[in-house]
This record gives structure tokens, sequence and C-alpha cells, in this order.
């Protein structure tokens, strides 16, 4: 048997490959960091307006809401509302996660508020993505994504990934006052304001759906949620969120999960063409007449 013949470590050619390799390394990080975000390409339409929201007293305007009608998840009409609530009538925060891989860590996350008189406004922190681009979590190390905030109805944003996608869709009540489900919606909101003024980078690690939250929470509430992996592998997100009794339940840890599963719900309800206060409800329906933790007991 022939045997390769080892290289010295101390090889001139060995050592100008790694310098080779270490200069290239250096130069294209260098090019990386000189990439800026941009508000100026060419957006997937459903991505293509970032919302706006304007705030005076208890009053609330937000424009660019969406609210889409899908027949599939590349076949849709696309509606854009202007929209006003009051901030005085926030009365919940919800939790929505969103698996979509065959292991567990891959995820979406996003927030929904609800208000006394049924309505709910959901807030999502995704890749803004150009026409023909698709998603690595690779890339999204890299610069190559912008970060926004899609402002939208709860058909539009849940019915997506429960009806069209066909993922699993869990949704969860926060232990959250009024005031606290008010706070954290002015925190995310002003992020969407922030983002449409001077736009920003994605990153997979510590600017994605999941940490977009968190950072929201921080500033309310510093330390409320220690760093975890769990909030880079969003899929366990939940997990934490249950660990720090963020969540509204009183079921035992391995039995709340499949509890809060909800996109049965959302595809009989998408199916049934109900929209508005009457599709929140009825994906939360079974909670309906009590609390999250006592009905799900």
């Amino acid at each position: 048997m022939t045997r390769a013949m080892p290289i010295p470590t101390n090889s001139p050619a060995l050592r100008a490959g790694l310098v080779f390799m270490a200069v290239v390394a250096l130069g294209w990080g260098a090019l990386v960091l000189l990439v800026r975000p941009s508000s100026d390409r060419d957006w997937v339409p459903e991505q293509a307006r970032m919302p706006v929201a304007t705030m005076a007293g208890d009053g609330l305007q937000l424009v660019n809401v969406r609210n889409a009608r899908y027949r599939s998840t590349s076949d849709f009409d696309l509606r854009w509302e202007n929209r006003e609530y009051r901030l005085d009538e926030v009365d919940s925060a919800w939790f929505i996660v969103e698996p979509f891989a065959d292991w567990r860590g891959p995820a979406h996350t996003f927030v929904s508020f609800g208000f006394r008189d049924g309505r709910h406004l959901a807030i999502s922190a995704e890749v803004r993505k150009e026409v023909g681009e698709t998603y690595s979590p690779l890339a999204g190390l890299f610069r190559q994504y912008e970060l926004m905030l899609v402002l939208g109805d709860e058909r539009d944003l849940i019915g997506l990934r429960a009806a069209h996608r066909r993922d699993p869709v869990h949704l969860y009540r926060l232990q959250a006052t009024p005031a606290q489900a008010r706070a954290l919606l002015l925190a995310l909101l002003e992020k969407a304001n922030a983002l449409a003024e001077r736009p920003a980078f994605y990153n997979t690690l510590s600017a994605n759906c999941t940490t977009t939250i968190v950072d929201a929470v921080h500033a309310l509430a510093p330390g409320t949620i220690p760093m975890s992996w769990r909030t880079r592998l969003p899929g366990y997100s939940d997990d934490l969120a249950f660990d720090l009794g963020l969540i509204d339940t009183e079921l035992p840890r391995d039995g709340y999960r499949e509890a809060h599963r909800i996109d049965g719900l959302a595809r009989d309800a998408e199916a049934a063409g109900l929209e508005g206060k009457a599709y929140s409800a009825a994906i939360r329906s079974r909670w309906a007449g009590s609390t999250t933790s006592s009905a799900s007991r």
C-alpha cells in the first residue's frame, strides 16, 4: 500500500497557503463590513411596504397593516390597511411559535396583542426578501438580508403559516398585565418606526425574530430573559418562556406545548371564511370563557 507523504508543518508551500487563505478571509470579511443596509431594493410584494405607527395620547394610528388573502403561499391578494386603535384598550399579549423544520430548533416566532373590543394586531420580525431571494441561515450571518417588522391581521400572519405552509403553530397567552402588554406593543412599534427610517440588517443569531422580541422586553425590564441558546434556536423559545413563568398555563412542562397548538383551529377558521374578531376568537376557542391556565388543565 502506498502511503501519502505528509506535508511538513514548516513547508513554505503550506505557510504560503495559510497566509493566502487568511488574506482572502480578512478581505472578504472587510467587504462584508462595508455593505450597508438599504430600503431601496426590489422587494417581494408582501414585504414591499414598511409599517409606520403614530401615537397621540392613547390614540394609535397604523399605516401599512398587512391583511392578505391567500390561496397558496405564492398566490394571494394583498391588502394594505390603515388602522386605528386605542392604547388604553390593550388587554393581552400572545406569543406564537411556528416550527418549520424536521428538527425542533428552527422556528419563527412573533407576538400578537389583544384589545378589549376583540381585535388583535400581530407583529412579526422577518427577513425582508428581495424578488427571487430565498432564506439561508448561513447567509443570514453575513449581512445578506434587511430586517423588517410586519404588522398584520392574525388571519394573515397565523393563517399563512397554519393553513398554507401547513406548519404547526403554538399560541400562548403571556403572563402580562394590560400595562405590560401595552408597553411591549409600544416598544415594538418604535422599532418598526426606526426600521422605516433607518434600515438595518437581519442576523441569524443576534437580530432574528426572537431576539427582536427579547430586546424589546429587555428595554422595558432588563434581565427578565437571560441570555440563552434557546433564543438563538427559536423552536425552543417557548420552553424558555415556560421555565421563566412567562406563559399563562398551569400545565406540566411535558404537556403544555401540545395543548397550545392551534394550527388545526386556524385551518378550520379559514375554511369557514372567518375574519377579524371572529377568526381571533376561533383560534382561541379552547380557552373561551376561561383563562388560558384554567381552561388548559
